[in-house]
This record gives C-alpha cells, structure tokens and sequence, in this order.
C-alpha cells in the first residue's frame, strides 16, 4: 500500500505542478511582459476562472501526505517551517493581486496590485524549486554534529542559508547554490508553460512575442538543464543508479526530452495547444524522473547516522492505508467531475471574460 500511496501523492502533486504552474508563469509573463492595459486583461481573463481551482491540488497533496506519510509530514513541515510560511504569504499575496486590481481603477492601486502578482508568482516559481532541490540534495537528519545525532532520527531544521551557501556543507541552508539554480530552472520553465497557456487560450496581440519568447527561451532552458545533470552528479555520485538498475525508469526523461525538444517547434504550430501539451510533458516528466532517481527515498539523510526517510518508513499502518483507499477513490471522482465541467465550461478563448472587473 505504501507504493500505491507514493503514486497517488506524486500524481496529485504532477497535476499540480502543471495547473498551478501555467498560473505561476502566467504572472512571470504579466510582470516582465505585459505593457498595456489590453494585454494585462487577457493574462487575467486567461488564468481567472481557473487558479484557485487548481490550488486545490496543493491542498489535496497536503492532506495525502498527512494522511499516507504522517512521519514525512511531521518531518518536512517542521524542517522547512520557514518557507513554508514565506509559501504561504506569496500565495496570499498573489491571489489578493490578482482579484483586487481591477476592483478600483486607479493607476497607482492597479500598479501595486500587478507587482504583488507578478513578483509572487516570480519568487513562488523560484520557491518551488528551491525545494525540489532541498529534498534532492537531502538535510541533516537528526541535526547530526560530530557524528551525535542532537535531535530525533526524523528531525531537522533549516535556516534559509548557510554562511558558505554551499550544497556540501555539514550544517546546510534551504538555500544555496545548487537549489538556487534549481529555482532559476523552474522560474525558466514555468514563464515558457504560462506563455504557452496564454497562447492556448486568448487571442492577445501579446501572442506573437510570447512564441518569440518561448523559442528563446528553450534554449535557455536547455543548457540549463544539460548543466543541472552535470551539477546533480557533482551532489550525488550516482543520480542515476535507478535507472540503470530499472531501465523502465528511462520513459521519464524521454518524455520531459521531448517535451523540451518539441517546444522548438513553438512557431510552427497550427493549434495553439500544442505548446502547453510539450511544456506539461516537459513538467510531467521531469517531476517524475526527479523523484524516480532518489525513490524509495522522499528525503534523503545527508550523514550516515540516521537514515533517509522512505516511503516504507515514514507510511502509516496498513490498516489506515487500505481504508483510505475507498474514500480516495470518492474524492478523485467528485473532483475529476468538477474540473471535467469547470475546463468544458470555460473551453475556448477567454480575453473578453473581463476577469476581476468591478
């Protein structure tokens, strides 16, 4: 039952990764982007019937790791008290941005409210993955010092950074180089996401610069990513041993490859979909192979005192997991139904919905 839960959990969390993140990208593109009134509006329109929906996502994530991996929660939500409440405030942020700006029609109140978007979507895209980088480089389980563990097996905590911003220090930060260029990758491949979905779904006159942007963009993203692998195998000697040991495990790279590769391809394309189905490949299948090179770890011990955390050790009883399975299924249903009628009520171009008007 275990497994089955480790599925569920990076699932939801793969769906909302690809939601959220056309979200997050649609306010890089607001903020960096976005000159005129017109524009603003159809970014807005394109994403507001849709945010707070697929913020559900992240609560649903949230409570399956509660409910499946209670150890882990315990664990993460202590270790990382920290950014989780600076995720929390840019979250708030964002959506009062976005929901207040057009409610008085001021130049200076509209000003405050798009930078309050834009620059929370910005530093949430980094945020995210700064921590995708924290858990695959691993913490200091245990405060481990001197090879005495100073806390509980299960227990850390992190301040934002360490003095050395190094990856390999023996007390380590939240941030440092290594997860900083992580978030650097995901703020890149989140803007090109968002662009492509405001692609999808208006018909701006912002549309033929954002191909342009996506295009450049790719490239950009390319070498970051060829340059993360190098990296990652500087962190850890062997990020690949699951794949060699589990060649199945190779659909996922390929799948974020041709996601990646077919963006290329972003001013060519006769539907204007196809560029958010490459960059939700790309997410899918990098997420997954992320989480498939340190699987059957979700966070990994940095000392060899205490071990890492597993999907094995940090489970809750059988018992619990197999009942659970019965009252996912309901809410699965109940929510897949939701969006089914949410996306079909929404289908099609939105600039003119006039999203947060008063």
């Amino acid at each position: 039952m275990e497994f089955f839960w480790y599925v569920v959990l990076m699932g939801i969390l793969a769906v909302y990764i690809v939601l959220d993140g056309y979200d997050f990208g649609a306010g890089i593109i607001h903020l960096f982007f976005a000159k005129t009134e017109k524009d603003k509006k159809a970014i807005t329109s394109a994403i507001g019937p849709f945010w707070d929906a697929n913020e559900v996502w992240l609560i649903a994530a949230g409570g399956v790791l509660f409910f499946a991996f209670p150890t882990l929660y315990a664990s993460s939500f202590s270790g990382f008290y920290l950014p989780l409440m600076m995720i929390l405030w840019l979250l708030i942020f964002r959506a009062v941005g976005l929901e207040l700006r057009g409610q008085i029609h001021h130049p200076m109140w509209e000003v405050i409210w798009d930078k309050a978007f834009g620059i929370a979507s910005l530093l949430l895209a980094i945020f995210f993955g700064v921590a995708l980088g924290n858990i695959v480089r691993g913490v200091n389980l245990g405060m481990v010092e001197n090879g005495v563990s100073t806390q509980e097996a299960h227990f850390f905590f992190l301040p934002l950074w360490n003095p050395t911003f190094s990856p390999k220090a023996d007390q380590l930060g939240i941030i440092d180089w290594f997860t900083l260029f992580l978030g650097v990758v995901s703020a890149v491949t989140l803007t090109i996401h968002g662009a492509n979905w405001i692609i999808y779904k208006t018909n701006s006159s912002l549309n033929a610069k954002l191909k342009e942007v996506v295009y450049k963009l790719n490239f950009v993203l390319l070498g970051l990513v060829i340059i993360s692998l190098l990296i990652w195998h500087r962190i850890e000697p062997k990020p690949f041993h699951n794949f060699v040991e589990n060649p199945f495990l190779w659909i996922f790279p390929l799948i974020a490859f041709i996601g990646i590769f077919g963006l290329f391809k972003v001013k060519t394309f006769k539907k204007d979909g196809h560029g958010f189905v490459f960059s939700s490949m790309f997410l899918v299948g990098g997420f997954a192979a992320t989480t498939a090179s340190i699987f059957p770890n979700v966070l990994p011990s940095t000392n060899t005192v205490n071990p890492s955390l597993t999907i094995y050790n940090t489970a809750a009883g059988e018992y619990g997991l197999s009942v659970g399975v019965y009252w996912f299924v309901i809410a699965l249903a109940l929510v897949i139904v939701y969006f089914i009628i949410q996306y079909k009520v929404f289908s099609g171009k939105m600039d003119d919905i006039g999203y947060g008007e008063h």
